[in-house]
């Protein structure tokens, strides 16, 4: 019996229209998203491993007694104040759909937040101590603060109090140009404005259009856990830490405590109470310098008495000038006389000395000395004159007997190599003759031949012969071509043998004679 029939023989389901597994997984995907297109679960984050490499999350929101997959994609994950982490209690917002590969469904989460109070401050702790645990709260890295601030750099909302706060006490202690770099301090997208902020100040040139701040101050009034939460957030924590610049957190109120406050350089306990230690008080200044002024004028007024009356007492104590200045007088005197004694009695003695040396210096006179000079001069001249006639002399005469002997050996030179061309013309003849007497030509002037094959080797048998031969024969005044045919072949060829005959014959008769010998 077939599974569509019955005891009745009807067929079951013949009515029912068929469809693919793709057009129900579509059909249950639409009604799906049409019921629950806007959802609000509370749950517990499970498998959560951190985003994918394509920036989209998985994980999985669990209770007690069931489990349902959950997905952020990564446009909704970058705009999150709050990111997941495994284990925290949460309240997610978003759309239930199905994912037809895994015939499952699936929750698109679109906002994430954590599940009350106790949850928030679960979360606060943890990251605490993990920021702590990297060193981001030591002490040693706050940067002291400056005296006075030319620029003051706020971050905070441009519509509430807290700015206008702070613009009405730094006037009031001490006028300073503020910027304001306005975001918002509480949603999704605060937290991200925030940490812009602090980085746009740090990345401001020092000489621009928009001047870089000696000191920023972030500052927001006071609210929930959850209203101050984007100051826990740690992309806001770690630009604090970050910054160049010197950052004042002023956050809520007294007892308001956030992240941000421990590594910022300096904690107010309100806006109002950042803007006071931001600058000084310009009155206290001005009467704390008048002070200073009146203080000083009075202690030089001190110094000049004093120094006054110790030059009175010391004066007092100089001795009179007259007694003060006998004795150096009386030494005066008595060296201006023994000072004109010994220039007296020197003078003398120099001119004594200046009339003797005139009278040795007469007798050394330059005139005197130069005559002696100018014969000596003209002996040598004259000796010198003598003596280059004498070596011309020598010289003429030595140049006359070599221009001889010069004459001589060319004269010489000349027959000699005359003697030698005759002597070479000579054997240069006789070798000519000996030349022409050994020429194979002249052995074919007397009727002899060369005969050579068509390679150009000599013939000297009759074996290297055949009938069909080319032979090149030269005589005495010319060369002769020849083709050798087959009678003329055998012809030499008898001419051989009978030529080996007769040396043969000759050969013996030789060889009787020498034995008859």
């Amino acid at each position: 019996m077939s599974d569509h029939d019955t005891d009745e023989g009807v067929t079951i389901g013949a009515n029912t229209p068929e469809l693919s597994v793709s057009e129900l997984s579509q059909a249950l995907k639409r009604t799906v998203e049409d019921r629950f297109s806007r959802v609000k679960l509370r749950g517990e984050i499970s498998n959560y491993r951190g985003p994918h490499s394509s920036g989209h999350a998985y994980f999985s929101l669990k209770d007690e007694n069931a489990r349902i997959d959950a997905v952020i994609w990564k446009g909704a994950m970058l705009k999150m104040r709050m990111r997941p982490q495994e284990g925290l209690e949460v309240l997610a917002t978003g759309r239930i759909t199905t994912f037809p590969g895994k015939s499952s469904y699936q929750i698109v989460i679109e906002a994430l937040e954590p599940a009350g109070v106790g949850a928030l401050m679960a979360l606060l702790e943890a990251r605490r101590i993990q920021l702590v645990a990297e060193g981001l709260f030591d002490p040693s890295r706050k940067k002291p603060l400056p005296f006075l601030p030319k620029i003051i750099g706020v971050i905070s909302s441009p519509t509430g109090a807290v700015i206008r706060d702070i613009i009405h006490r730094i006037s009031d202690r001490f006028p300073r140009r503020i910027i304001l770099w306005p975001v918002r301090v509480q949603g999704e997208t605060s937290s991200i404005e925030i940490t812009q902020a602090i980085n746009g100040f740090n990345a401001l040139p020092d000489t621009g259009d928009i001047p870089r701040p000696d000191v920023i101050i972030v500052a927001r009034g006071g609210g929930s856990l959850e209203d101050l939460w984007a100051f826990n957030e740690e992309n806001v924590v770690r630009a604090a830490a970050q910054s160049a610049i010197p950052l004042i957190s002023a956050i809520g109120h007294e007892t308001d405590t956030t992240l941000i406050d421990f590594v910022a350089d300096l904690r107010a306990p309100t806006p109002t109470a950042a803007a006071e230690k931001s600058v000084p008080v310009r009155a206290d200044l001005s009467s704390g310098i008048f002070n200073l002024m009146l203080r000083f004028q009075a202690a030089h007024k001190r110094l000049q008495d004093r120094k006054q009356q110790d030059l009175l007492r010391l004066a007092r104590l100089l001795p009179n000038s007259d007694h003060l200045l006998s004795t150096p007088r009386q030494r005066l005197d008595r060296s201006s006389d023994r000072l004109e004694s010994f220039s007296r009695n020197h003078g003398n003695s120099q001119r004594l000395k200046l009339a003797r040396l005139a009278s040795i210096l007469a007798r050394h006179s330059p005139q005197v000395e130069l005559a002696r000079t100018r014969e000596k001069v003209s002996s040598y001249q004259r000796r010198l004159h003598q003596a280059m006639q004498a070596y011309m002399t020598l010289v003429r005469q030595k140049n006359q007997g070599s221009r001889q002997k010069l004459i001589t050996s060319q004269t010489r030179l000349n027959r000699a190599i005359e003697l030698l061309f005759e002597k070479n013309k000579e054997k240069l003849t006789r070798l000519s003759h000996l030349q022409k007497s050994l020429s194979h030509h002249a052995v074919l002037s007397r009727g002899f031949a060369l005969i050579r094959d068509k390679g150009g080797d000599f013939v000297t048998s009759v074996t290297q012969v055949t009938g069909t031969s080319h032979l090149i024969i030269e005589v005495s005044d010319g060369l002769i071509h020849a083709n050798v045919c087959d009678d003329a072949t055998q012809h030499l060829k008898r001419i051989e043998r009978k030529e080996k005959l007769q040396r043969g014959q000759r050969k013996k008769t030789t060889d009787d004679q020498g034995s008859l010998l």
